[in-house]
């Protein structure tokens, strides 16, 4: 796990944890891309006026790409000005210097960070509420760097100088301060990496996210025991039902046992 995960900073990121061999569009051709990413990855989108009064995410981008060149030439106080104004019409607060690839998709938007030294790959989808941040004050690479197709939840806080891999899916409200391998889930505070999955199952079902539904298993469980319970009062009925229900219960109490010992196995693995 360790080898795949080192050759896929190799090919992604320096030494520095900056992504490397990014594509460098126009300005124009880049604003037309993300214009068009919310009709391809909201399924709300209905109407093209929508992205200039429903879509913060959008335009916050917006004003980042017109604002990194600027930084990047040298105009850095223009540019903080321009995410300055940006930051009070829309509640998202970009750095100029932070770099963003191509078809980020920011869903709602209201109240994300995202540092100066915040580094973004390709097909990134981020949630309301999210905060790529720092932890040091030292003028050094000190913000997370998330590589292409990872989907950060509403909440989360990814900090300090970390690499997410590709194909991540961060919880929501989770705390990341911790590398992420490719093709994981990581949830919990700290978060904790639950599942890894293979790049078919990513490919055939992007969306799914296998974790142990301990909830669900213990109200079915609870449900079985009223129905116990229920029938206990018809004496007549007792006997008869407690001798067809027996061997459920005992199914539902060993599927109980058996999804809480992965789910504490899973927090323990590292």
């Amino acid at each position: 796990m360790e080898i795949q995960d080192n050759v896929t900073k190799n090919n992604y990121i320096d030494n520095r944890n900056n992504i490397i061999n990014k594509d460098e569009l126009s300005l124009f051709k880049q604003i037309k891309e993300d214009l068009k990413t919310p009709q391809i990855k909201d399924p709300a989108y209905s109407n093209f006026l929508e992205l200039f009064f429903n879509y913060h995410g959008v335009i916050a981008t917006i004003h980042h790409r017109i604002a990194h060149r600027l930084y990047k030439r040298g105009f850095k106080l223009l540019a903080r000005i321009i995410m300055g104004w940006n930051q009070f019409i829309t509640n998202i607060d970009i750095h100029p210097a932070a770099y963003i690839g191509r078809r980020i998709f920011i869903d709602h938007g209201i109240g994300i960070v995202i540092g100066e030294t915040a580094q973004i790959g390709n097909d990134v989808t981020i949630y309301q509420g999210v905060s790529l941040g720092g932890v040091s004050l030292e003028k050094t690479k000190r913000h997370p760097t998330i590589l292409h197709n990872t989907t950060i939840g509403a909440g989360a806080k990814v900090l300090g100088d970390i690499v997410i891999g590709e194909n991540v899916k961060i919880g929501s409200n989770s705390v990341v301060i911790k590398d992420v391998p490719s093709n994981s889930t990581a949830v919990g505070i700290p978060a904790k990496v639950i599942i890894k999955q293979d790049k078919k199952e990513i490919n055939e079902k992007p969306t799914t996210t296998k974790l142990p539904d301990i909830n669900l298993t213990m109200f079915e469980y609870i449900l079985c025991r009223l129905k116990v319970l229920e029938n206990m009062l018809d004496k007549d009925k007792y006997e008869e039902y407690l001798q067809k229900c027996k061997n459920e219960l005992a199914l539902k109490e060993n599927e109980l046992s058996k999804v809480y010992e992965d789910f504490l196995k899973a927090l323990n693995d590292k």
